[in-house]
């Protein structure tokens, strides 16, 4: 199994915030290891202080639940089974922006989460950070 270092929790970081930028929206970014351990968190310039907490707390609901965080707020709405979840574990955030991180055999190594724009950006952005896992 590979593990997040954190040379490769930087190029997520960089990939993340190379679309943010792209897209012109500054982001705050967390990557949470295994075991929903803070591993890395950038602040861009004139983001949100308020989405600070939101990303990160959308990477742990990504990892606790090893779903990405919009997947969870469907099963979480009123009459699904999941309804009320987010109160569970401290607060989690059930829309999209935290993302599951795969190794190459599948197993997830931990996960990502980006607050800062509207939802469908930051899960934009945060896939773009995943998606650098790739390369390794």
């Amino acid at each position: 199994m590979m593990s997040l270092t954190l040379e490769i929790v930087e190029k997520l970081s960089s990939a993340a915030k190379a679309k943010a930028k792209e897209i012109g929206v500054p982001m705050n970014i967390a990557v949470v290891d295994e075991g929903a351990n803070l591993k890395a968190f950038h602040r861009m310039d004139n983001a949100w202080l308020g989405s600070i907490d939101i990303s990160i707390k959308k990477a742990k609901t990504a990892r606790f639940f090893d779903m990405n965080s919009g997947e969870i707020g469907k099963l979480s709405q009123p009459g699904q089974p999941l309804y009320n979840i987010e109160h569970s574990n401290g607060g989690l955030i059930t829309f999209p922006g935290g993302v599951v991180l795969k190794d190459e055999s599948g197993t997830i190594i931990g996960a990502i989460g980006v607050s800062g724009g509207t939802v469908d950006q930051d899960h934009e952005v945060a896939t773009a950070g995943a998606e650098a896992l790739k390369s390794y």
